[in-house]
């Protein structure tokens, strides 16, 4: 199995990493060294099938953390999206209406491409700050949907993304996790979002891939399965559990 290597500092609570320092250096044109920054923030992503809460749940841990932490500064992003290159990419892979089915490598090279302008010029300058970066989605997707669901597997999908997502590893993973059956009931954005289209088949397929990367070395002891079910503050209470809140 091909594997990003994790290379990034993995803190053991969101609060020890507000303690921490931050060590950067800078090239003689003003660029961060890229090879000698160590990041000391934290980057926490949140991953899940459609309607399972994710959105509504990363919100509101930044808004939490933004009160409990109010001299770290909290970022939050989403993929793909969180700049204007990456938004109008967005558009391109899951809004725009083709006369032709768009192919899986084709779907894999679009987000690797989106996560690539949104790690590098807002997500590993913000930890490299010290900062805390909450995203709605990473590369994790891009293993579950394409890796898994439309069939390119995950070596094929992590080499795709290994330029884009280099040492960018998340610190914690949350995954949201529902039955399909609940989650389809809430989807309600298929003009702007094509795979809320899929039927209960493809989104099972989903969730069998969101399994197995759970198990993949680099996310060990990072991940946390959150039972998706209940009102919106008992799940953020088990969120808040998971990260030692």
């Amino acid at each position: 199995m091909t594997e990003i290597p994790a290379k990034r500092w993995n803190p053991k609570s969101i609060s020890s990493t507000v303690a921490s320092r931050t060590g950067v250096r800078w090239t003689r044109s003003g660029e961060m060294d890229e090879e000698f920054a160590f990041f000391r923030g934290l980057y926490i992503v949140f991953e899940g099938i459609v309607g399972s809460g994710k959105s509504t749940q990363s919100k509101k841990l930044a808004e939490y953390l933004r009160a409990k932490y109010p001299d770290r500064e909290v970022v939050h992003v989403r993929e793909p999206g969180g700049t204007p290159i990456a938004e109008d990419i967005r558009t391109l892979a899951q809004a725009r209406e083709w006369d032709e089915p768009m192919h899986p490598v084709c779907n894999a090279y679009l987000y690797a491409s989106a996560r690539a302008q949104l790690l590098h010029s807002v997500v590993k300058p913000a930890l490299a700050a010290g900062k805390i970066v909450i995203a709605d989605r990473s590369f994790v997707s891009s293993l579950a949907y394409q890796g898994e669901a439309q069939g390119l597997g995950f070596d094929k999908v992590l080499a795709i993304n290994a330029e884009a997502v280099k040492d960018v590893i998340p610190d914690r993973i949350i995954y949201m996790d529902i039955p399909v059956e609940i989650s389809l009931a809430r989807t309600f954005d298929a003009a702007w979002d094509k795979w809320e289209k899929m039927g209960k088949e493809f989104f099972e397929k989903i969730a069998i891939g969101y399994g197995k990367a759970s198990r993949l070395e680099m996310f060990a002891g990072k991940w946390g399965s959150i039972d998706a079910i209940g009102t919106p503050e008992a799940i953020a209470r088990r969120i808040l559990d998971f990260l030692g809140e």
